[in-house]
């Protein structure tokens, strides 16, 4: 892979718990290891640093996102392949960020919520069940499946590597044809 100016930003979607930033993070190694400039921008992370103050209602969700979009077009314009990992709950977010990010690739991580609340280590879903966290995704809240992803992983079938491997050819392939134009 090489360093030219991509904009290839991979936007990991899908419910807390789902394998978001775990499959982005192991992710990262082989691409960097090609030589590749790649950054992972966690929303967990952003949300403390560059959200902080925003809440979960659809329009502070919207912001936020907005926010990432903007990083994530900073970076991809420095041939920065950009990886983020958000919820990025409905669709009309994930609209903005495909016409905003030439480079974007929806990355739909398909987990069924009974397995992401088995996952969950933070109690999130306990406590969103107990109408303890308000406008949770998943359960106060919608998460508006994606409609036409560019790719799907399941990690409820598939392992952290097979994930891996299945990205980084869909990634190079994406590469290729981007060099050939």
């Amino acid at each position: 892979m090489n360093n030219d100016n991509t904009g290839l930003i991979l936007w990991f979607t899908g419910l807390s718990g789902a394998g978001k930033t775990t499959t982005a993070r192991a992710l990262l190694e082989p691409l960097r290891a090609s030589g590749a400039r790649v950054e992972l921008l966690d929303g967990d992370e952003l949300r403390s640093i560059i959200s902080r103050g925003l809440g979960f209602s659809r329009e502070d969700r919207l912001e936020n996102i907005r926010r990432i979009i903007y990083i994530s077009k900073l970076l991809a314009r420095n041939g920065v392949i950009v990886m983020v990992s958000a919820i990025t709950p409905y669709r009309e977010m994930r609209e903005l960020a495909r016409r905003e990010l030439p480079g974007f690739v929806e990355v739909f991580v398909d987990c069924p919520l009974s397995e992401c609340e088995r996952r969950d280590v933070k109690g999130l879903y306990a406590k969103a069940r107990k109408a303890e966290i308000p406008h949770f995704t998943g359960i106060g809240d919608p998460y508006e499946l994606p409609e036409h992803p560019d790719i799907v992983i399941r990690t409820h079938t598939q392992d952290v590597e097979s994930n891996v491997s299945m990205l980084l050819d869909y990634i190079s392939l994406r590469l290729e044809r981007s060099d050939a134009v």
